[in-house]
């Protein structure tokens, strides 16, 4: 039996964008939103970066997907590996009164797709 290119296609692409954002969930998403919970002021910080994410990705004319979340966060950290940021070998440190312009902009993508309610953090899905 055969399958239908586009139709495998988009089953991949789809288990792709989820792998992608569980593990930008549980590396960044679960502790950096339960700080952000606990301190107003990251939470405010959080909300900015989303509605600039989301405004970036033209998410007030079309619904955000998680494909377009998984794209800008992969874009986002690809460009900063080229200007030569390194992630960092500890966990990161949310009770920083300036957290790191990178971290705080991929934690929003982490509220975005919570809000879509994927990814659930946990085991990454079979792709």
């Amino acid at each position: 039996m055969r399958v239908p290119f586009n139709r495998v296609e988009a089953r991949s692409a789809a288990g792709s964008a989820r792998a992608t954002l569980a593990l930008l969930s549980a590396s960044v998403g679960v502790e950096g939103l339960a700080a952000a919970a606990a301190r107003p002021g990251l939470l405010a910080l959080v909300d900015q970066h989303a509605a600039a994410v989301r405004e970036s990705l033209d998410g007030d004319r079309r619904s955000l997907s998680a494909a377009a979340l998984a794209g800008y966060a992969e874009g986002v950290r690809a460009a900063a590996l080229e200007h030569g940021w390194e992630p960092a070998a500890a966990p990161v440190d949310w009770s920083e009164s300036e957290p790191d312009w990178l971290l705080t902009r991929l934690l929003a993508v982490c509220a975005l797709a919570r809000s879509l309610g994927t990814p659930a953090p946990g085991p990454l899905p079979q792709v």
